[in-house]
C-alpha cells in the first residue's frame, strides 16, 4: 500500500466496461492484465440491464424501472427489464467470486453517478427525473442505499479485498451544472443545478468504508465540486486537460486527491511506446512542480474510457499497456 492510497505504486487499471459478451473471459483479462487494482467489468453489448443505466438502476431499493421506447423509465412494479438487469449482475459477481478466489488487495467497483442517472431515466409521466428536484432526492436515497449493498456483497464475495475503490461514473455532471441537459422532448434545457447541491447529492451516495473515486470523460471536469462532495481521487481523460484547470489539479493533488489519469484510446488504435503513454501524468507532474516521488503512488493509469466499442483483442492489449506504463512513473519520475 502507498499510505493514504489504497494501491501501491505504478498502479493501473480499467475505467469500467468491456467489449463482448462473455463475462467470465472479461473477468479473466481484468485479473490478468490489471492485478494490482482489479474491478468488476461491465459488458453493454449483452443488452438490456447491461448498460450503465440498467446496471445502476438494478441496485436502486424501492425504485422499479423498466424499458420504453425512449429509453430507461420508473414504473409501479418491478417487470421483466429489472429481472434481466438483475440477472445480470448476479451472474457477474458469481463469475467473480469464482475467478478471485485467494486475490487479496484492493478491488475497484463501478456505478452511474445520481447526476447522470437523473439525466438518464425518466419519471412514470415522461419528464426527465433531473426536471424534478424532489425525484432526484428520492433517486440519491435509493441508490445510496444501493450501493452500500453492493458494496457488501462484493466484500462478502471476496473476504480478501483489503479496501474497495467506489468509482462513481458521472460523465453527464458537466452538463448538470452548465444546464445543457436537453428536456425529454428534445425542445429545451433543464435549469442549470447549483453546484453546491450537485456535490451534496453526489457525496451522498458515497457509503462509508471505500475509497470514493468520480470517473468523468468529458470536457469541463468540474474539480470542485467531486472534491466538495467528498471524492479521494477523480479519474478523467487525459488529453481532455486543458492548461486552465492546472492550477486547480494542482491544489487537488497537493490536498492529497488521487488522479486516474486515461492515457490510451478507449477504441481501437496503434498503441504507442510506454514512455509516450506515461507522459501526460510525468509532464503534468513536472509542469505544476510537484514532488516526483508522490508520482507512481498518487496516479493511476487508465484507458481514457470504458473498452465497449474495442475489439476483445485490443482491450487486453490497452490494459496490458496501461500496466506497463505505470511502472515508468516509478522508474523515471520525472526527475
Amino acid at each position: 500500500m502507498s499510505g493514504r492510497y489504497p494501491w501501491g505504486e505504478a498502479t493501473s487499471t480499467g475505467v469500467g466496461s468491456h467489449p463482448g459478451e462473455d463475462h467470465a473471459e472479461a473477468i479473466r483479462v481484468v485479473l490478468g492484465e490489471s492485478p494490482r487494482l482489479p474491478y468488476l467489468p461491465e459488458l453493454p453489448a449483452r443488452g438490456v440491464g447491461a448498460d450503465m443505466a440498467g446496471r445502476t438502476a438494478s441496485l436502486l431499493l424501492d425504485l422499479p424501472v423498466e424499458v420504453q421506447p425512449s429509453g430507461w423509465r420508473f414504473t409501479d412494479r418491478p417487470g421483466r427489464d429489472l429481472k434481466r438487469a438483475r440477472d445480470h449482475l448476479r451472474r457477474d459477481l458469481d463469475a467473480l467470486e469464482e475467478a478471485a478466489q485467494g486475490y487479496e488487495g484492493p478491488f475497484k467497483v463501478q456505478v452511474c453517478g445520481p447526476w447522470t442517472l437523473a439525466g438518464m431515466i425518466e419519471l412514470r409521466h415522461g419528464d426527465k427525473t433531473l426536471a424534478d428536484p424532489g425525484a432526484v432526492r428520492d433517486l440519491v436515497e435509493s441508490l445510496a442505499e444501493g450501493v452500500a449493498a453492493h458494496v457488501t456483497e462484493v466484500r462478502r464475495r471476496l473476504p480478501g479485498v483489503s479496501e474497495i475503490v467506489l468509482q462513481v461514473d458521472e460523465p453527464g455532471l458537466p452538463g448538470v451544472l452548465a444546464g445543457t441537459v436537453p428536456t425529454a422532448s428534445g425542445f429545451g434545457r433543464l435549469s442549470a443545478v447549483d453546484a453546491q447541491l450537485a456535490a451534496e447529492r453526489l457525496g451522498a451516495v458515497f457509503p462509508g468504508g471505500v475509497f470514493p473515486v468520480v470517473h468523468c470523460c468529458a470536457p469541463g471536469v468540474p474539480f470542485g465540486v467531486l472534491r466538495r462532495a467528498g471524492a479521494a481521487g477523480i479519474s478523467l481523460d487525459a488529453s481532455l486537460l486543458r492548461r486552465r484547470d492546472e492550477d486547480t489539479i494542482g491544489e487537488a493533488v497537493e490536498a492529497g486527491t488521487a488522479l486516474l489519469m486515461g492515457v490510451v484510446p478507449g477504441v481501437d488504435a496503434r498503441l504507442p511506446d510506454v514512455g509516450v503513454i506515461a507522459a501526460p501524468a510525468v509532464e503534468l507532474w513536472r509542469r505544476l512542480g510537484l514532488r516526483a516521488a508522490t508520482l507512481a503512488a498518487q496516479v493511476v493509469l487508465t484507458p481514457a474510457c470504458g473498452l465497449a466499442g474495442a475489439s476483445p483483442a485490443y482491450a487486453r492489449a490497452a490494459l496490458a499497456a496501461c500496466g506497463k506504463a505505470a511502472r515508468v512513473l516509478r522508474e523515471d519520475p520525472g526527475e
